[in-house]
């Protein structure tokens, strides 16, 4: 009961510390903010249940892990999806490829190229530009394609629009220049791409960040569950490595 009326209180309110999280005020736009020392976390990825079927929700997704008692830190949306819930790019879990990566241009956020790819292998974690990830020829433990890149090495992509009034909850993920720590931040109101990429760039001081979705992002950690009103694709799972 005190988490749930925690969690309500940190909505509603901000200022609160949640372990790795914390609200963070930027653009005049409340963000919780979830900030991880790479060599101390796992992260994973998840869309379906034994069963073939999406997850669909944080909270059935939960409940699947508490059932192996495994406690995440924190879970988020992870990367677009089609109406049936399956990825639109690149998807890699436990090392197998499940979607292939695509480079095409098109209608919508994720072909605003140039977008992306959060990936991690044998414990590190990494965003890379598409082309760039590509180029490089990694080999995976997990890996979702997404789209817009927010931030491509220090520079902010080039089709933001400082003054752009598409306003829209957003959330993305970003890792330090040195590969050390990683951070996912969601947005508490809406926001434009111009301010959720500075987020990355000058208060996270991401070098390469990574829009993961917007108006269906959601997030829960122990006080914050911020979202989840719609169904949900590809998801993101973090937890205190063993």
């Amino acid at each position: 009961m005190w988490d749930f009326l925690t969690a309500i209180f940190c909505a509603l309110f901000g200022g609160c510390h949640d372990g790795d999280c914390r609200t963070l005020t930027h653009a005049n736009v409340k963000h919780t903010v979830c900030s991880y020392s790479v060599a101390e976390i796992e992260t994973r990825l998840f869309l379906t249940n034994p069963s073939g079927e999406p997850f669909a929700r944080l909270s059935r997704l939960e409940s699947a892990l508490e059932s192996k008692n495994l406690e995440p830190l924190m879970l988020m949306n992870g990367g677009m999806y089609h109406d049936e819930l399956f990825p639109v790019g690149l998807y890699v879990e436990n090392g197998r490829e499940e979607k292939q990566i695509s480079t095409k241009g098109g209608w919508g956020n994720f072909h605003l190229l140039p977008n992306g790819v959060f990936w991690g292998r044998d414990g590190k974690l990494g965003v890379s530009e598409t082309k760039a990830f590509l180029k490089a020829d990694r080999t995976v433990d997990f890996a979702t394609q997404s789209g817009p890149m927010l931030v491509i090495d220090g520079k902010l992509h080039p089709r933001f629009l400082k003054e752009s009034d598409s306003l829209k909850i957003r959330n993305g993920v970003g890792v330090s220049k040195d590969g050390g720590t990683v951070h996912f931040a969601i947005s508490h109101g809406v926001i434009n791409f111009w301010n959720f990429g500075k987020l990355f760039q000058d208060e996270l001081n991401a070098p390469n960040a990574l829009f993961l979705d917007g108006t269906v992002s959601a997030i829960k950690t122990k006080t914050a569950n911020r979202g989840g009103w719609r169904p949900l694709g590809p998801m993101i799972g973090v937890f205190a490595r063993k």
